[in-house]
């Protein structure tokens, strides 16, 4: 298993990118440039991943191509096929988004169209279109789940990849956005195990998240330092683990380099105590 997460500190070459990388002992990277990057500039970075032994575990579009605005819906779709494009060029586990959204004010914020038929036919329909232009063999396109949209459950996952159906769809993992109950949030032990069993095999890369339930109503579970919250993440990281030494594990959602030091730092000695394996 391979761990990594964010870099925030500039950098302006593969030098000092990878010296960021080993100060946060990193074995796994989301790419560092994006796809307007000239093409031998996308090529140092890769040569640089390779010949250091590590592993690219995401690149990433954030963008929305559900968004109302057909012009930016269709410059969300292009750069998302472009993203895909890099990720199949330079070898990266998956190229991740999420679904989008309807919402006239968040991105990826909540809004009751996301779960209409006709909103989950546009998501299969979009995003094998990404998939059928690139056509990826080594790389794959995958969803992050988001608690406000498809899809919020490893079932809904699930039903996505059948209904998509495409060899070049794969999984990303983030349980912790998926635990948006209470029910879910009692039961985190067999609900992370759930996640594993159900989705398996096609699973690329995972987020590792800790979360914690608030005394605001009617209930609110905010992200919080893994290490801080509830969930049993030594049961994720054993799951991981069963997936192959190339598996990506990334922490995310820091504000700073120290953030990233301490919350990679509590994810090795984590693994230490329970006899996990980590690069």
């Amino acid at each position: 298993m391979r761990l990594g997460g964010s870099i925030l500190h500039p950098y302006h070459s593969p030098e000092e990118w990878l010296k960021e990388v080993k100060a946060l002992t990193y074995s796994a990277v989301i790419f560092p440039v994006d796809s307007s990057a000239p093409l031998h500039v996308q090529d140092e970075y890769a040569q640089c991943i390779r010949e250091n032994d590590l592993v690219i575990g995401e690149v990433g579009v954030w963008k929305n191509v559900l968004s109302a605005d057909e012009n930016e819906k269709r410059r969300a779709i292009d750069y998302a096929k472009a993203q895909l494009h890099m990720a199949e060029r330079v070898g990266a586990n998956c190229c991740v988004n999420i679904v989008g959204s309807l919402s006239t004010t968040l991105w990826d914020g909540y809004a009751p169209g996301n779960y209409s038929k006709e909103t989950y036919d546009e998501i299969v329909r979009i995003t094998r279109e990404i998939i059928d232009d690139v056509n990826p063999k080594t790389s794959s396109y995958s969803l992050e789940p988001m608690p406000w949209m498809v899809p919020d459950s490893p079932e809904q996952y699930l039903q996505l990849i059948r209904d998509i159906d495409r060899p070049g769809f794969s999984v990303h993992l983030d349980f912790a956005n998926m635990i948006n109950g209470v029910y879910r949030y009692h039961d985190a032990e067999n609900f992370i195990r759930h996640c594993f069993r159900l989705l398996g095999s096609r699973i690329r890369s995972i987020h590792l998240k800790d979360v914690k339930l608030g005394d605001d109503l009617p209930c609110c579970i905010r992200e919080v330092m893994v290490g801080q919250g509830v969930l049993p993440l030594h049961i994720a990281l054993e799951e991981a683990e069963k997936l192959g030494e190339n598996t990506t594990v990334f922490t995310e959602h820091y504000d700073t380099h120290e953030d990233y030091v301490q919350a990679t730092s509590y994810v090795r000695r984590l693994a230490k105590e329970h006899n996990i394996n980590i690069k």
